[in-house]
């Protein structure tokens, strides 16, 4: 996800009054809670309210004419690498393993990676895509049977939720965790208090700190004790003590197989730095960084670093072993970006497509781009990912 910090015209008359809309749902929630809702309910509004939430509405997200660029949609070199590294995974399972993605964004990720493995004779006998968003599963839809053969278009199926069958295969996330409704917290006191949002006297969102409960309470203890020092008053960062519910509920009834993860973020001992003591959450719209968390509810993404020791834990508490742990740089140079780069350019049809394919390989892999902030960590169960993570490990830093 690529942005600037900058400052922005402000939406026009039909946004405004879209996210006036949801604002109100907000507010009423805010009142019939008595006065305050945990922030994470309040990033869970403003992300995926049913046709009013971020990803629930119908504007475009992803690309140049949208709010930010995932790796997925620069070109077709990221996809092409990952599949390469997933494809041993896929043959080990043999002919009935599944591929599951979460969140599929415009479907770009699926589209190469599906003519990818078609190409290492490692296709899945299904390609499942969870998305909440229905308008995201539309676009999806046309896009894969746009530019998919029928072969491989009919591969691909949208699920309401998790597979609850029993399945083997793959589950695959691109920025997903870090857009699942955090919890905030801060110390008053030494106690751990809960960050909510109340309302002021005109009906503006407003910080509130409450007691925490005893689950988000435990959580933070945890990570004091993991990094050996206590939050200093005053700190203020995110936490996900139900990322283990959650991943144990999205893998379904997953027997055998492998988890592969990238996002941005820092394994613990550097997510909870001293200086970073406002945390990680931001938001942004039209790749710029907007100040203001509250601005404009559904019309800007709202996004917090991944714990990646945390993501880690709960890979471990589900019962995978860990596999892997380095960033995009590595894991794509080492999963054939030089070699996919060579063959797509001696496909492109002129000089200009080449430069685009050039840029997007030092996208993904400068570390003042993407190379180094977005991170690659995998688990698997009675299977191996081959060479997949052989570059650039850095699970001691885990």
């Amino acid at each position: 996800m690529l942005f600037i910090m900058s400052t922005l015209p402000p939406p026009d008359a039909d946004a405004l009054a879209h996210s006036g809309r949801l604002r109100q749902i907000i507010q009423e929630q805010i009142i019939a809670a008595g006065g305050a809702i945990p922030f994470s309910r309040f990033m869970e509004l403003c992300l995926y309210a049913p046709g009013l939430g971020y990803y629930s509405a119908g504007a475009t997200k992803f690309g140049a004419a949208g709010d930010f660029v995932t790796a997925p949609e620069l070109g077709p070199l990221f996809a092409a690498c990952t599949a390469d590294a997933v494809a041993p995974v896929l043959r080990q399972l043999g002919p009935e393993a599944g591929f599951l993605e979460l969140g599929g964004g415009s479907g770009a990720f699926a589209e190469v990676a599906l003519k990818r493995l078609l190409a290492l004779d490692a296709l899945p006998a299904r390609y499942a895509i969870l998305e909440p968003s229905a308008d995201l599963r539309e676009r999806q839809r046309q896009r894969l049977h746009e530019r998919l053969n029928p072969l491989l278009a009919d591969l691909v199926e949208w699920l309401d939720g998790p597979p609850q069958q029993e399945w083997n295969g793959v589950l695959f996330a691109n920025e997903v965790v870090d857009a699942l409704p955090t919890p905030r917290f801060t110390l008053r006191d030494g106690e751990v208090f809960e960050e909510h949002v109340a309302l002021d006297g005109e009906g503006r969102f407003i910080r509130e700190d409450r007691p925490a409960d005893a689950l988000l309470a435990a959580a933070v203890r945890h990570v004091e004790r993991q990094i050996e020092a206590p939050f200093v008053d005053g700190y203020r960062s995110e936490l996900l003590p139900q990322l283990p519910y959650w991943l144990q509920a999205v893998i379904g009834g997953m027997k055998s197989g492998a988890l592969l993860f990238v996002d941005y973020g820092y394994p613990r001992r550097e997510y909870y730095l001293p200086q970073r003591s406002e945390g990680t959450l931001r938001a942004f719209r039209r790749h710029h960084v907007v100040a203001d968390l509250y601005a404009h509810p559904g019309l800007q993404d709202l996004t917090a670093s991944v714990d990646f020791t945390a993501l880690a834990e709960a890979c471990d508490g589900a019962g995978f072993e860990f596999a892997g742990y380095c960033n995009q740089a590595s894991f794509l140079l080492g999963n054939g970006l030089p070699q996919r780069l060579e063959e797509a350019e001696a496909k492109a049809r002129d000089e200009a497509a080449r430069q685009r394919l050039r840029n997007e390989a030092r996208q993904l892999t400068l570390p003042e781009a993407m190379g180094e902030r977005f991170q690659v960590l995998g688990f698997a169960r009675d299977v191996e990912f081959g060479t997949a993570f052989l570059s650039g490990d850095l699970s001691w830093r885990l």
